[in-house]
């Protein structure tokens, strides 16, 4: 059997409201995320705790049986912690899920110049695609997202459920290695086939770039050699010379300047982007509520990069 410490937490929280949306607030998570965790204690126990058919929802006799030992482990496990940590619980670190290439090159300079505003703040970073983070964010499983927003491209958010800022703006442009000359070596202006290092489907930055291209021709003379998520990983392959990508700019900050990578293309080739700031308004956490009041009430230039 293979139960886990939060499914117990919210058996008990059930009981106690009787409502599967009472205790998927208490518990500070989406009611749908809140349902799949007792549906899943249900599976790691065998048996049916929950009857669904009365409002207000009750226990079924093993449910009720259950519940004695499900709030003596919670009690014990909490009583245990507080032991161990002295009864001086620190406090808890924000957790942020963010875009690959953002959590890499942006999220230091901006959490760093953020704290000057709002005073020091713990945080835990997790580096994943914008898709996973949206899932991530609705089940409550992360109080802020940090991801590039761009109309024409991502797959629209509800901004009810999901109310966001910006807090920068980006631009990806076309490069590659220099010749000898110190020119492009590949030359979007040119007629020639270019080995395109791309994005894999479903990446948000390749949506961006296939919506650039999917009226223009130039799709037809590129070729994909190599494909990946990740825009360092594309901009490692650039610096090997073997094809040209589509990098935010502020991962190539030092590239451009030392003249390893250059632009392959004028600026009609240029992509721009919003990072924007999101939350979940489904989760309600008031260390994440007061935090996302503070920042709403910084100066919008402040916030920026």
């Amino acid at each position: 059997m293979n139960l886990e410490t939060k499914w117990l937490e919210d058996f008990v929280a059930l009981n106690a409201t009787r409502s599967f949306s009472a205790a998927a607030r208490r518990r500070h998570v989406t009611q749908p995320a809140f349902s799949r965790r007792i549906r899943a204690l249900e599976q790691a126990t065998g048996v049916m705790l929950v009857d669904r058919s009365t409002t207000p929802v009750s226990l079924t006799p093993e449910g009720q049986l259950f519940l004695v030992t499900a709030r003596s482990l919670v009690e014990q496990l909490n009583e245990s912690i507080s032991h161990l940590r002295g009864l001086n619980i620190a406090n808890e670190a924000l957790d942020i899920a963010a875009a690959h290439s953002l959590a890499l090159a942006f999220f230091p300079r901006w959490i760093s110049r953020l704290q000057k505003g709002v005073g020091e703040l713990p945080t835990r970073l997790m580096a994943m695609n914008v898709g996973d983070a949206i899932h991530v964010l609705r089940d409550g499983n992360c109080d802020l997202m940090l991801a590039y927003h761009d109309p024409y491209a991502t797959m629209q958010l509800d901004s009810e459920i999901f109310p966001s800022f910006s807090i920068g703006q980006v631009c990806m442009l076309p490069v590659c290695v220099p010749d000898a000359q110190g020119k492009p070596l590949f030359n979007l202006e040119s007629s020639d086939s270019i080995p395109h290092l791309a994005y894999t489907q479903g990446a948000f930055l390749g949506r961006s770039v296939h919506m650039l291209l999917k009226n223009d021709p130039l799709r037809l003379r590129l070729r994909t050699i190599y494909e990946t998520a990740m825009a360092e990983g594309l901009k490692g392959m650039a610096l090997q010379g073997v094809g040209m990508a589509w990098i935010p700019d502020f991962c190539i900050h030092e590239e451009l300047a030392s003249k390893k990578l250059v632009r392959a293309g004028d600026e009609k080739w240029n992509i721009p982007l919003d990072i924007r700031l999101y939350r979940c308004s489904l989760v309600h956490k008031p260390d994440v509520e007061r935090l996302w009041h503070q920042l709403q009430k910084l100066p919008r230039d402040f916030l920026k990069m």
